[in-house]
């Protein structure tokens, strides 16, 4: 759909790039840029570059890149018209009419709506005559009626169609219904409700929309928990059950719960600092999200199997955002609900602020599989001990620990230490080999999907990318570029179609910034265009260059042809030449 070249341009001169993003992560000057950690992965070492005379942001950790609406789509889940519509709002620039008619523009809230409506009902069912079952079995876990109104809480009474026929009476058809996934398909094509005989727990986001629900059954059928399926409106990859709670908490960190009634409990106890996620083990974009609002995590999940598997993969994923970690031992209880239940939120709190790092979990596990008191169980705990602290990368902390396991089993320190010493050296020889490996493995298999014949024609592709470059920064070229290569002139598809658009936007402008080729390329490429911009930021732009550049990709075009002379016709081979020897002179 097209939208209007003044609009963007006043959305461009609006919507700096070092604002936009500022407003959802810390940037650091360096030199003329900023960089920052990437939201879009995991890293500890800032790789995201913004460039503010670009208004173009690359991460060259995972080679996500484009302008502020790139990010903003990313940052936001929005499509691209939605991205435009959430920043003129912002910036307080009305929305041209033309771009109204966009269906993904009314999609949204309206499952927004949908959902509204439908926790709405779910409230009012609770506090009625057909869910007393389901507010008898709330209460008797506990919750006050303080709480069960904060939250939201409701109940999804038995039948089919309840939903479905209470929603249809608000005016709201059974495809939009769908859509929202308030209601779901069986094997014959009917839609029912997807709840039915639940607890049902509304999720709400950051910005007080009901995004999905939550349902618990009352007895011991199966699923237990059944969750929103991923919609417009909701990922469950990408938010937190209460987070709209604990980010407005007084705490300096998040209490990460299993569950929703884990929360619940928690929260009513006077933690407020505590979330859960949707269903799902905790994901890389979740612990993204809770990098931007604390530090410190404190890890209490069920004291299980199941709950020490989840805490080990959330002690790594944390890890990879600098979040540090620390662990809850729940002692007498399986998790905890439970624990506030028999002894308090003041035991709770006592609990809280002695919960363990990260070396003291792991330690007391080891602990705990072997007898302490034979040689056997003595040596099997200072061996994994030993090997764990070996990938314990703080030399002091190695240190401190090491002089810990000699106190506790009457080894000489200087023995702990030399044994970790050999461990780690045993450890770095075998990752080099991995690493090694890995890339090996990775230059085989690469292929490059966006510009396939990038690898098997890299001279030819960098010089294209160097010239796209550098018309990107000095539009005045342009004609001097044309009088010595065209379109035909590139190898690469995906280059040839950039420089196709870059020249078109030039001839009718002086000049362009990224945000021009946002309604043209589709995320994915127009990271790859801003990863070329990045890329060749550096190099000097003088005539020169540009020269080589020209003359490098004309040399790798006449060697294509000579390659292929036999595949051509005559009259191929004769027009291929003339074309050479004219883009030469």
């Amino acid at each position: 759909m097209a939208i209007a070249q003044s609009f963007i341009d006043t959305l461009k001169t609006s919507c700096d790039i070092e604002t936009v993003i500022s407003g959802y992560l810390p940037l650091k000057r360096q030199g003329r840029n900023l960089v920052g950690l990437c939201p879009f992965h995991s890293e500890k070492t800032p790789s995201m570059v913004v460039y503010t005379d670009t208004q173009s942001f690359h991460c060259f950790g995972c080679g996500t890149g484009g302008d502020v609406i790139t990010f903003v789509m990313k940052m936001e889940n929005l499509g691209y018209i939605e991205a435009l519509k959430f920043l003129a709002e912002r910036n307080g620039i009305p929305f041209p009419e033309e771009g109204r008619n966009d269906p993904s523009l009314d999609l949204k809230p309206l499952i927004y709506e949908i959902n509204r409506t439908a926790a709405r009902y779910y409230h009012e069912m609770l506090k009625s005559e057909a869910g007393k079952k389901g507010l008898d079995y709330l209460t008797d876990r506990g919750l006050t009626s303080k709480t069960i109104v904060k939250y939201g809480l409701g109940f999804a009474p038995e039948g089919w169609s309840n939903l479905k026929n209470y929603l249809r009476k608000k005016g709201f058809t059974e495809e939009q219904m769908l859509k929202a996934a308030v209601l779901t398909r069986g094997k014959n094509q009917n839609s029912y409700d997807l709840f039915r005989n639940r607890i049902i727990f509304p999720i709400i986001d950051l910005r007080k929309n009901v995004i999905g629900f939550g349902g618990r059954v009352l007895d011991d059928s199966k699923p237990k928990y059944l969750n929103s399926p991923d919609t417009p409106v909701f990922k469950k990859s990408r938010n937190l059950f209460s987070l709209n709670f604990a980010k407005i908490a007084a705490s300096q960190r998040l209490i990460l719960a299993e569950g929703y009634m884990d929360v619940i409990s928690i929260h009513q106890a006077g933690f407020e600092n505590a979330v859960a996620t949707l269903g799902t083990a905790l994901t890389p974009e979740q612990c993204r999200l809770i990098s931007q609002y604390t530090k410190e995590v404190v890890i209490a999940y069920d004291s299980d199997g199941a709950g020490r598997n989840a805490t080990d993969r959330a002690m790594a994923l944390l890890k990879d955002v600098g979040v540090e970690t620390k662990i809850l031992s729940i002692p007498d209880a399986k998790d905890p609900d439970e624990y506030i239940k028999k002894f308090g939120a003041k035991r709770f709190s006592l609990l809280i602020e002695g919960s363990d790092n990260v070396i003291d979990y792991r330690l007391s596990l080891f602990r705990k599989k072997y007898d302490l008191s034979t040689a056997d169980g003595l040596a099997g705990y200072l061996n994994e001990s030993v090997e764990y602290l070996s990938k314990v990368e703080s030399p002091i902390e190695r240190e401190v620990y090491a002089g810990y396991l000699a106190k506790e089993t009457g080894i000489l320190k200087e023995t702990v230490l030399s044994n970790i010493h050999v461990h780690r050296r045993r450890n770095q020889k075998r990752n080099q080999k991995e690493s090694w490996k890995k890339i090996q493995n990775d230059r085989a298999a690469f292929r490059d999907r966006l510009n396939p014949k990038r690898g098997a024609n890299l001279t030819a592709a960098l010089a294209e990318e160097g010239i796209i470059a550098f018309l990107f920064q000095h539009s005045d070229y342009l004609t001097y570029v044309l009088s010595k290569i065209n379109k035909s002139s590139f190898i690469t598809e995906l280059n040839r179609e950039l420089f196709c658009i870059l020249t078109e936007k030039l001839q009718n402008n002086n000049s362009v910034t990224l945000i021009d080729f946002s309604g043209d390329l589709p995320p994915e490429k127009l990271s790859r265009f801003s990863e070329i911009i990045a890329v060749n930021n550096e190099i000097p732009k003088t005539k020169q260059v540009l020269d080589d550049y020209i003359r490098t990709l004309l040399g790798q075009q006449y060697k294509n042809i000579s390659q292929r002379v036999g595949e051509l016709s005559d009259q191929e081979l004769y027009d291929a030449i003339e074309q050479i020897k004219k883009e030469k002179k």
